[in-house]
């Protein structure tokens, strides 16, 4: 049976129809979907898979087996963080829309809390990692559409935190690969940071402290300094200037608009404004 023949006719079932296929063959869908998902066809991985798992998760068709099945399995090495580091791969789409799965898995149990504790506190420690290491930073990819890796990473990470059962121990780790982010020797041109502090935001919205949040933002213009010691003025401090600079002017108008973190909307405002007058 072709997974992509296959797909298209599940998207034109009625609901009753859709759950009794997922009955019958409910098993073999998805280890069929989990096989492509890192597919280079764009229109089976994104238009037909992604959008599949959607549906099968909005509409409760998936056993609770069927959940935490695809849960430990796309966090592992074969999906998540698989030939993570690579740079202009295919393995990128694995990794990329293995992370925007796992934020439509994490949504879908912070309403049903039925993921294993235990599973879920292996996947919180490891979850800044997935930001740290990707170094695939394209966003379309001709002939092959989205890998945006870092965006869906961003995604990924923003979620996490929203989950009930996220502890905010782990945030540490997410505002160090946030630090770096940035400095992947690339200036983000798809909405990169608009999806990145969408991070800053959750971590707000559970009410994390704004003194840690300061001392992130602090650190993170310490960048700079650090490169111009130990590097000098080379191609890598100016990628890195400029893409820290507009994450955090983003992130400056982003608590702005929304009344947020006032003693941290006054640190970025100054820190960027020292780099700005600079950099002129």
């Amino acid at each position: 049976m072709d997974i992509k023949n296959t797909l298209q006719s599940f998207s034109t079932m009625t609901s009753s129809e859709r759950q009794e296929f997922m009955l019958q063959k409910g098993d073999w869908l998805l280890q069929e979907m989990l096989t492509h998902i890192g597919s280079p066809d764009a229109e089976l991985r994104d238009k037909l898979i992604y959008r599949t798992f959607i549906d099968l998760l909005s509409d409760n068709l998936l056993s609770n087996e069927q959940l935490q099945y695809l849960f430990d399995t796309v966090i592992g090495d074969d999906y998540l963080f698989l030939s993570i580091g690579e740079e202009m791969t295919d393995s990128v789409f694995t990794r990329s829309f293995s992370a925007l799965l796992v934020a439509s898995i994490l949504a879908k149990d912070a309403e049903l809390l039925i993921l294993k504790d235990e599973r879920l506190q292996i996947f919180f420690k490891k979850i800044g990692r997935y930001l740290l290491l990707e170094k695939d930073t394209r966003g379309h990819v001709q002939d092959k559409g989205w890998a945006h890796s870092i965006a869906h990473g961003a995604d990924l990470a923003a979620m996490t935190i929203k989950h009930p059962k996220f502890d905010l121990q782990h945030a540490p780790l997410i505002l160090h690969a946030l630090k770096l982010v940035t400095w992947k020797d690339t200036v983000f041109v798809n909405d990169e940071e608009e999806r990145l502090v969408n991070i800053i935001e959750a971590l707000l919205a559970r009410d994390y402290s704004e003194e840690a949040l300061i001392e992130f933002a602090e650190q993170t213009f310490d960048k700079f300094e650090m490169h111009l010691v130990t590097q000098g003025y080379n191609e890598a401090f100016f990628s890195g200037r400029t893409c820290t600079l507009n994450l955090m002017k983003t992130l400056y108008f982003a608590l702005k608009m929304q009344n947020l973190a006032p003693n941290l909307q006054n640190t970025i405002y100054g820190q960027v404004a020292k780099w700005l007058k600079l950099g002129a």
